[in-house]
């Protein structure tokens, strides 16, 4: 059954493929045999009940420095799409809620993946803290007397926005560091949002495994290993991915938030986990599907689109 696929992301000329899953996932669409469409963020539009955008006929390329073609954009109602892909990169702000709001219009008439509704309600800092048996000591708040007590308790602790990504804005104070205040001074400044504190895990220099989950279930894995000159693991920052399996430890989170990924219908989910404590679920775009098939993994750009084939069929 061919689908007509429309693939909400930041512009496919500014990607790097090697690493994007997008890219993947649309690889294997074409595969398929589905059309693709791309547009931006700024091209959504909502007139009435009516949700558009200027859609672009796409078509993509495993080759570096000539990976896509567009056609000529022509304002579509997102209707007749079969599926849109949820697929822009956070930060998760007023602009990004307002898509999905935008798109909740349309879904799951037509599918939406990850479900907007949910995607909206789901922070991925904020959907974590359901488990906090599985994590390590984390606080989230702007009350800067409260953020001291917590270094003091814990001495090692690590600071970083509640809505950021990709690493960005994330510092490990260490015991007895004489810039907290600064740090949170300058987060004040920056946003009006709480920030997080959590317990410094010195197994992230051993790497921070990126665990993908399809319908709930975890499906591969690979290891991030931060630079020797920085605390971050994300791969753009200059962090190693290496291959990896799963732990016991792993598999057991991975159930206890398995059922929570399907009710709110998830297909495509990603979760960070350091030395057997879970820090985030990601919802929104999570990454490492071209690295776990580089290192002989499993093929999840063709398991999510079975899972989202048999979505469409039911």
């Amino acid at each position: 059954m061919a689908l007509k696929v429309a693939v909400q992301m930041d512009h496919i000329s500014t990607i790097a493929i090697a690493g994007d899953t997008t890219f993947a996932l649309c690889l294997e669409a074409q595969a398929r045999g589905h059309a693709l469409y791309h547009y931006t963020p700024d091209r959504l539009s909502m007139r009435g009940d009516a949700v558009s955008a200027r859609l672009e006929p796409l078509t993509v390329r495993d080759e570096e420095g000539d990976h896509f073609t567009l056609g000529p954009a022509t304002p579509t109602d997102l209707s007749e799409m079969d599926v849109v892909l949820l697929r822009q990169d956070p930060p998760f702000d007023m602009n990004y809620i307002t898509t999905t709001h935008m798109l909740e219009r349309i879904h799951p008439q037509t599918l939406v993946v990850n479900d907007p509704a949910w995607v909206r309600n789901s922070p991925e800092k904020l959907f974590v803290m359901d488990y906090a048996r599985f994590m390590p000591e984390t606080l989230i708040t702007k009350d800067i007397d409260a953020i001291r007590r917590f270094r003091d308790e814990f001495g090692d602790i690590i600071l970083k926005p509640l809505y950021g990504n990709g690493g960005a804005g994330v510092f490990h104070l260490r015991d007895g560091d004489r810039n907290l205040t600064s740090l949170l001074e300058m987060f004040e400044q920056l946003s009006n949002e709480p920030i997080i504190a959590q317990r410094y895990l010195s197994e992230v220099r051993g790497g921070d495994k990126r665990i993908i989950l399809i319908e709930g279930e975890p499906v591969g894995a690979i290891n991030r290993v931060p630079d020797e000159s920085d605390t971050r693991s994300n791969m753009h920052v200059g962090g190693k991915a290496l291959a990896t399996g799963m732990t016991e430890r792993e598999r057991e989170i991975c159930a206890a938030i398995g059922p929570a990924l399907r009710e709110r219908g998830f297909i495509l989910v990603g979760i960070d986990v350091i030395g057997g404590l879970m820090t985030e679920i990601n919802v929104t775009s999570p990454t490492g599907v071209r690295e776990v098939a580089k290192f002989g993994g499993a093929d999840i750009a063709a398991l999510f689109w079975d899972a989202v084939e048999a979505r469409r069929a039911a």
